[in-house]
């Protein structure tokens, strides 16, 4: 949508240390996520944005945290990819079986120091790209059939190694999926990120979490919710379910691309809805003149402010 070769909001980013700093997202905070494809920031009600570490550029993360929106990275901390710019500093002792369905994709041997350093290497690179927190995925090989000998204490030591490093950034962490081991981590990670809870019945697992006031964003991937003439009345069923016990739920595909998505806080969908702008047309649609429009929206709104001997008062 564009892209600025070099932003001067990397000049004004804050570096959080502090764990009072670091965002702490609540229950029933609304999100977008978006893995494929070039990220559609139109989801003006959107609090928080989920994108790809690697694909996602500076720009991206200045222009959507310039616009009121918490950025989280996504990485796979559990597993190899072969598409990435770092697949060739994993060793082959590090690698175990494919993942069932993902091409190109194997699992991790998370007791490898070399995966660790990679992996250190990872929450850097979201550190200096200005992402308030990540998404690590695969944090829980141990329950699949990754070929290694990987155990449950082996699964916990290293999602705590995951949550310590990314935290010694300044960075929020959330625990993806891992339900059978969220009562020992609830307190490490600062959210979850769960997948399908609804559809296999196990969203009460992810009860520590709202219980010590952190957000669960869930996602479920069943077509029910798309398509069919029964699609609305699932879809108001699924929302009513988990407003009720206050997780973030949005129905998108599972390739996560945006080729469709409801939400059930915002209450946009993008099947036949139009979606809302971040910024309105005025300021030239999806994000459009950037931040240096509505700098200049801000500055003559203040001048004319003090002008009328009003109190104005602007914060980000």
């Amino acid at each position: 949508m564009w892209e600025l070769a070099l932003s001067p909001l990397n000049l004004l980013r804050p570096h959080k240390k502090n764990e009072d700093e670091w965002f702490m997202p609540k229950p029933l905070t609304t999100w977008q996520i978006q893995l494929q494809g070039e990220v559609n920031t139109n989801y003006a009600e959107a609090e928080m944005y989920d994108i790809d570490l690697y694909d996602s550029s500076e720009a991206l993360i200045d222009q959507l945290q310039a616009h009121g929106k918490n950025v989280i990275c996504y990485f796979s901390a559990g597993s190899y990819e072969n598409w990435r710019v770092d697949a060739d500093q994993f060793n082959e002792s590090d690698l175990g079986n494919t993942l069932d369905g993902w091409q190109g994709e194997r699992w991790l041997d998370i007791r490898s120091n070399n995966v660790r350093e990679i992996m250190k290497r990872r929450l850097d690179l979201a550190e200096q790209k200005g992402c308030g927190g990540v998404d690590p995925d695969n944090m829980d090989g141990y329950l699949n059939k990754s070929g290694l000998p990987i155990s449950a204490q082996d699964q916990l030591n290293y999602n705590r190694f995951i949550a310590k490093e990314a935290h010694n950034r300044g960075l929020s962490v959330g625990l993806k999926n891992d339900l059978d081991q969220i009562e020992a981590l609830v307190d490490h990670f600062d959210f979850a990120v769960n997948e399908q809870c609804f559809q296999y019945n196990e969203c009460k697992l992810l009860a520590p979490f709202i219980n010590q006031g952190k957000a669960v964003f869930n996602l479920e991937y069943d077509d029910k919710y798309k398509t069919g003439k029964n699609a609305e009345t699932h879809r108001n069923k699924l929302c009513k379910e988990a407003r009720n016990i206050k997780l973030s739920t949005l129905m998108m595909p599972l390739l996560l691309d945006d080729e469709f998505r409801v939400s059930c806080l915002d209450g946009s969908d993008s099947i036949g809805k139009e979606q809302r702008s971040v910024i309105s047309n005025a300021t030239g649609g999806s994000f459009g003149l950037g931040w240096l429009s509505m700098l200049l929206l801000i500055l003559i709104k203040a001048k004319y402010d003090i002008k009328k001997g009003a109190k104005h008062e602007y914060s980000q």
